[in-house]
């Protein structure tokens, strides 16, 4: 098993490179870059009454001299591979380089948005899976009662609905004509005001409770169906059977032997579920007016801000390593008839 995980390790490197050299050439080959768009926002902007930037010749352009410059400002008239490897170099001591939209550092940005990221992940990851996992058990011992028919409606209905449509609704109903919770924000007008930590972490919660729902509908409904259906899987097998019939309980039974084999699909989602701390859902902090990560790199693939996007994309690539690793952990101590490297 050492030895698989070192292979594993081993595989992180060249990975991460490639996904990096992968979006970084893109970035680079796609039509309508950073300068470009700066020169299209100030064209509407001229358009709608404003002085547009002129050339010598008057019309509303720069000159080629004046795009070259631009372009070398932004870093963008190296090849791409010197750029990259420059960005690279830089990536090694965590410099993220400098947004070319606001001119801010890509990591003081990145660092001010990450805390509400990871509240919203961290709350769906550790929810979905201490509620899916009992719901999922129960329901696979009480199959086909009334309990179990009308929570897979519940739960098919939850996941049929996208998480933002939820969100308006839930907006609509409670927020809009009940005036039960707020209706949006990450925190209250008031949360400076607070003196005691109860107080701060009552209103971070009060604001939290309708986009949790939103974030754990997909992931909640899938956990909770896929060990349900594990579960009924193994304990209709021979080996649940012949134990039941050599005189073991039927619930130590389920518990010991049917119950853990049902979590080795779950543990290999576990790891990957890490990268769900990061990205989040840009329609939903959109909705409920979080700034989170998520909506930062959709402004940003919007803006052409590729230094952001870059920065992004190299923390998930990382986080998604991470996870997938983890995921080969969890499976080898749920199962031990897994024998990695064997």
């Amino acid at each position: 098993m050492l030895s698989y995980f070192l292979r594993r390790m081993a595989l992180v490197v060249p990975t991460f490179l490639g996904i990096t050299v992968l979006i970084f050439a893109i970035t680079r080959f796609v039509p309508g870059g950073p300068v470009e768009r700066m020169l299209a926002n100030m064209q509407a902007q001229g358009d709608g009454g404003g002085a547009a930037m002129t050339s010598a010749g008057g019309n509303s352009a720069l000159s080629e001299e004046q795009m070259a410059e631009l372009n070398a400002f932004y870093g963008l008239d190296k090849p791409v591979v010197e750029a990259y490897t420059e960005w690279l170099s830089r990536l090694m001591v965590l410099d993220f380089g400098e947004s070319t939209r606001y001119y801010e550092p890509v990591s003081e940005m990145i660092a001010e948005r990450l805390p509400v990221s990871l509240f919203y992940g961290g709350m769906t990851f550790f929810i979905s899976y201490f509620i899916s996992i009992p719901l999922g058990y129960y329901k696979a011992l009480k199959h086909g009662s009334v309990f179990d028919s009308g929570s897979s409606i519940l739960i098919f209905v939850g996941y049929a609905l996208p998480g933002y449509v939820v969100g308006v609704l839930l907006i609509t109903l409670f927020s809009y004509h009940l005036e039960w919770f707020p209706m949006g924000g990450f925190v209250g007008d008031e949360f400076d005001d607070y003196e005691t930590f109860f107080e701060r972490a009552k209103d971070v919660m009060w604001h939290a409770v309708l986009p949790l729902i939103c974030y754990l509908i997909g992931d909640f409904a899938t956990l909770t169906m896929t060990m349900k259906n594990n579960l009924m899987e193994n304990l209709s097998s021979d080996y649940i059977r012949t134990a039941i019939a050599k005189g073991l309980p039927f619930r130590k039974a389920v518990r010991k032997h049917a119950l853990r084999n049902s979590l080795i699909p779950i543990a290999s989602h576990f790891g990957n579920s890490l990268l769900f701390f990061m990205t989040g859902s840009f329609l939903i902090e959109v909705i409920f007016n979080i700034d989170g990560i998520g909506l930062l790199g959709y402004e940003s693939i919007i803006e052409r801000d590729y230094p952001v996007v870059m920065g992004i994309v190299a923390i998930n690539a990382v986080m998604l390593l991470i996870g997938n690793i983890l995921s080969d952990i969890c499976v080898a101590i749920v199962d031990p008839r897994v024998k990695f490297g064997a």
